[in-house]
């Protein structure tokens, strides 16, 4: 006997079937993908000695993707079947995983062989992130959307609970390459759950007519100051702040001299407040605004400027989980405000935009900050990182905090075209200057 999900608590999304089905394969699949990110991380440490700019490359060329495709990804889910899409998508990351993982267990990686494997995981998930988003619409409808984001970001980051401290043990006893073709069994069962899912119970919006295409998008993106201004501040948090996972790799190693296993623990205290910060995130639906964004992205930001300053490994590790708690509060606001005031119509679009924000800067950011750990120093780069985010959002605070006010209407028509009141003005003004 399934028990009853109140219809306005914070589990609420579980009343969907299909969200039901899809959330334990994702966790399955975000373990694994955290095992692999931290695998592929403490790989490219080894083949390069330590190399903190082979590391931000690596990562640039990861997320490179994302320039070019995260738009048409956002364009194709306003067109396409998505669920289609996606198994399309887990499958190519698959044999991504795979591939890196055969590579490694049989002796022959290069690393070049991670800057390939990288690029077409990459490429996968450029196209899977924005179709990915604006599918959980589908799955729970427009009412429960915004719940769904913050247990969405509540799984991924309980994968990275295990995901770091697992992939640490198996490095540390197998070497890199178990940790890769784990993640890569795991994309089978996104892939199954994407196939028992029932079509008759996706919330398919009758959406208005629109041209379908990016420029489009961009159009209403512009057009739209309380949508814009998140992703401004997001794209400065992600691509100088949100790098815990390249900080950490190097701190272990060049501040602290640990080892594989203590490094894919540092992963696992940072995962520990991103759980709390998704699961406080639930509770303040009601909260979530622009400036709600801007605040919690310079909270994020201060917490980052202190990891620089901590002496040694146990402090480091007990003052992450607070960075993850306000990493999360600032991502899941901003995903959340991005979803929920988009048309339908277009959303698909938007999220390619965000997505193209949020990941589109770390390709310059990684190798710039691979760069500076070389030229100045680990602590020091982390401290000019996150005084950057901070500058950044304080500045775009003091500009638009009186200018984004959520518009009444937000379909794609209000917000691209004047109402007739506004051209009838719009005629006049032309008459009375001729």
């Amino acid at each position: 006997m399934r028990t009853r999900v109140d219809e306005t608590g914070h589990w609420r999304s579980f009343r969907h079937r299909n969200y039901r089905i899809l959330f334990p394969a994702s966790a399955l699949s975000n373990m694994g993908a955290w095992a692999q990110r931290t695998a592929q991380d403490w790989l490219v440490l080894e083949l390069t000695d330590n190399s903190g700019t082979y590391l931000g490359l690596v990562t640039a060329v990861q997320f490179a993707p994302v320039l070019f495709f995260s738009l048409h990804g956002g364009a194709l889910a306003d067109r396409v079947d998505k669920r289609k899409l996606l198994i399309a998508t887990n499958v190519a990351g698959a044999l991504a995983s795979l591939g890196l993982g055969l590579f490694v267990v049989t002796g022959i990686i290069q690393v070049w062989h991670v800057f390939l494997f990288a690029l077409a995981l990459g490429i996968s998930t450029a196209l899977d992130a924005p179709i990915r988003q604006s599918f959980t619409t589908e799955i729970v409808g427009h009412s429960d959307v915004a719940n769904a984001v913050s247990l969405n970001s509540a799984n991924f980051n309980a994968g990275r609970l295990v995901g770091p401290a697992l992939s640490g043990i198996l490095i540390a006893s197998f070497g890199t390459g178990p940790s890769f073709l784990i993640n890569a069994c795991t994309y089978l069962f996104v892939i199954a759950a994407l196939l028992r899912m029932r079509k008759s119970e996706f919330f398919l919006l009758d959406r208005n007519d629109t041209k379908g295409t990016i420029r489009e998008g961009l159009k209403y993106a512009l057009a739209r100051p309380d949508l814009y201004v998140v992703m401004l501040v997001i794209f400065f948090t992600a691509t100088f702040s949100l790098n815990m996972q390249i900080f950490n790799g190097l701190m272990a190693t060049k501040e602290f001299g640990k080892g594989p296993a203590s490094f894919g623990l540092l992963g696992t205290y940072v995962a520990i407040g991103s759980v709390f910060g998704a699961l406080l995130s639930a509770r303040l639906e009601r909260f979530r605004n622009t400036m709600f964004v801007v605040r919690m992205s310079i909270a994020f930001s201060a917490s980052i400027a202190l990891l620089s300053i901590i002496p040694n490994y146990n402090l480091y590790a007990l003052w992450l989980p607070f960075c993850g708690l306000f990493a999360l509060m600032t991502l899941i606001s901003a995903n959340s405000l991005i979803q929920v005031h988009s048309d339908p119509a277009i959303r698909g679009r938007v999220s390619g935009i965000y997505l193209l924000i949020f990941m589109g800067g770390t390709p310059f950011g990684s190798p710039f900050i691979g760069w500076l750990v070389e030229v100045i120093g680990t602590r020091e780069t982390i401290a000019v990182c996150a005084g950057i985010s901070i500058t950044a959002s304080l500045t775009i605070w003091l500009i638009f905090k009186d200018k984004v006010k959520l518009p009444a209407d937000i379909s794609v028509e209000r917000v691209l075209q004047p109402p007739e009141g506004d051209k009838k003005n719009d005629s006049d003004k032309g008459d009375n200057r001729n």
